[in-house]
């Protein structure tokens, strides 16, 4: 019997590696989009011609009202939610403390914090036994950022992956008894769009494995997680990342 899954921010980079990956697995897949119709559906296209199920839906997720209505839809089009990923979120601004405007700071706290923990809420409401669901594993995006701090470059963004951290902590042990898993993945640099431009081929030589990762990379680590193969793990934050 197929399961139905919930990416945040499924139609590029690491979640829409996680989508089709999770497609293969066995889960029917719910993306969202805000803007980008066109990824969202390339995405689902290419999981149906794999065989698989998939939907798009679009939601901004830094409104609670397109939150709610996202897992509503996913639950309604593909069933009961046992699992969710929230990969969706934003890097910049990118430059020092004493270059941040306070609007740039308050749109990175709204995406990267407060959509997550109204993510976390509704993966509650809908796979907590408390509430009448079946369980399931909700997966957080963090970074390493987190703990190197971003200093040069993205200190705001490292703050709000912080905060990730902490809600993977707390939330997981909030609900360990109520059939839900959570868990942190915290990639290192990964080739995807959101890097800004030759940043990827900057930083790649510098680390120790001589390359930054790849979004697939990062998907197998959150479908690890997901699966039966990760039924006593909780609360653990996983580092996607080689030797730094």
């Amino acid at each position: 019997m197929s399961k139905a899954l919930l990416i945040t921010g499924g139609s590029r980079g690491i979640g829409h590696c996680t989508a089709r990956g999770a497609a293969k697995q066995g889960w029917d897949v719910c993306v969202n989009y805000v803007s980008n119709s066109a990824r969202a559906d390339e995405t689902v296209a290419a999981i149906e011609k794999a065989g698989g199920k998939a939907i798009a839906v679009k939601a901004d997720i830094a409104k609670e009202e397109d939150v709610i209505r996202a897992f509503e839809t996913c639950a309604k089009e593909l069933g009961p939610i046992q699992g969710v990923v929230n990969s969706a979120g934003i890097v910049d601004p990118y430059g020092r403390m004493d270059e941040l405007q306070y609007d740039d700071l308050t749109r990175i706290m709204d995406i990267n914090v407060n959509a997550a923990m109204i993510v976390a809420r509704e993966a509650v409401k809908h796979m907590s036994t408390k509430h009448g669901g079946q369980g399931g594993s909700l997966v957080l995006l963090s970074s390493a950022a987190s703990r190197l701090g971003g200093a040069g470059y993205a200190i705001p963004y490292a703050v709000s992956k912080g905060a990730i951290d902490v809600l993977g902590w707390g939330l997981a042990q909030e609900v360990a008894g109520e059939g839900v898993r959570v868990n942190v993945v915290s990639p290192g640099v990964i080739d995807t769009e959101i890097q800004p431009p030759g940043r990827v081929e900057q930083v790649g030589p510098q680390l120790p494995a001589g390359r930054v990762g790849k979004p697939e990379e990062v998907a197998d680590a959150i479908l690890y997680l997901l699966s039966d193969a990760a039924s006593y793990v909780s609360g653990t934050n996983m580092m996607v990342s080689y030797a730094r």
